[in-house]
């Protein structure tokens, strides 16, 4: 093996979902149906907090970056496994597979810090609601947004970064529908323990602190409404942390499985069918999630169809 970081793997063959050429017409058009359906009503989540005043709140704009993350997820991921689909299997560019990564993770990192500080607002509205309009003003909240993208993608790039140091010697084909980490290491010929160490190393703050935090403000939120007399007053305050919590449970119950958890037992088509779940499901259960018993979205929404049904046709 010659010395330098040397990339001998320039493309690389990505096999999708094998053994599907029966299916092909169906699968593709539900993939196809699940992105329209993901981005257009993540869009107009985005829409309506951006556009209607009783939405002004930072949970609402939280819930838009959230919106935004997932947007750029699955659209990072779909397009591709579309052609894929009909092309029973897609070669793409080594670096095209490695910046698909970049972005997987920065969008999957940035929900896991979007959903923690959704739980400290939560946590705020609840248990200290005479600080909450100063300590989630609007300069702290874009900050705090600001922040998480930052990290997010500062995070993910030092794995980029090493992935792309390492040597690929073949073979260059990857048993998935996108290129993640774990099927990207399997093709380098390089010693992958110092990158192994490192992707533990920042799940540290990445997903276990943010999981650590949020089941520490849902653990105080309890306790605050167990604590209140009225059992309506229980019910609408657990209401309003409801949604996130579900969103919170589907999300991390899924990352968990897949990265946490050993894997060894799991089959290729088990582990290709949790990695649909957070790739694909979620982004487009997370706004519906949100939406379905809210009625400061369904206001908005009554609004807004007034609105655009009402507008100018010149």
């Amino acid at each position: 093996m010659n010395g330098g970081n040397i990339t001998k793997v320039t493309e690389i063959l990505l096999l999708g979902f094998k053994n599907v050429q029966k299916l092909r017409g169906p699968l593709f058009v539900l993939l196809l149906l699940v992105y329209c359906v993901t981005v257009c009503v993540n869009i107009l989540i985005i829409i309506l907090v951006s556009t209607s005043k009783s939405l002004h709140s930072p949970m609402y704009f939280f819930l838009s970056q959230l919106s935004l993350a997932d947007i750029l997820l699955t659209t990072d991921i779909i397009p591709i496994v579309l052609v894929s689909v009909l092309n029973d299997g897609l070669v793409m560019s080594f670096t095209g597979c490695i910046t698909q990564f970049y972005v997987f993770g920065g969008s999957e990192s940035s929900e896991c810090f979007i959903l923690t500080i959704m739980a400290y607002d939560r946590y705020l509205a609840i248990c200290n609601p005479l600080r909450y309009t100063l300590m989630m003003n609007f300069t702290i909240c874009l900050k705090s947004v600001l922040c998480s993208w930052f990290l997010s993608f500062s995070f993910i790039l030092v794995t980029t970064l090493m992935l792309s140091a390492l040597e690929y010697c073949g073979p260059n084909v990857i048993d998935h529908f996108f290129c993640d980490f774990a099927p990207i290491l399997e093709l380098s010929c390089s010693e992958t323990s110092a990158v192994q160490l490192e992707v533990v190393l920042l799940s540290i703050p990445v997903m276990i602190f943010p999981l650590i935090i949020i089941m520490v403000s849902y653990g105080c939120i309890v306790m605050a409404i167990l604590q209140l007399p009225s059992h309506i007053d229980r019910w609408k305050s657990f209401s309003t942390c409801s949604s996130h919590l579900t969103v919170v449970c589907i999300f991390y119950g899924t990352l968990i499985v897949i990265y946490i958890l050993p894997t060894k037992g799991f089959s290729l088509s088990i582990s290709k069918v949790i990695a649909v779940l957070y790739t694909m499901v979620t982004p487009m259960l997370n706004p519906l999630i949100y939406s379905l018993k809210n009625k400061d979205i369904k206001c908005a929404i009554e609004n807004f169809s007034k609105i655009w049904a009402h507008r100018p046709l010149y």
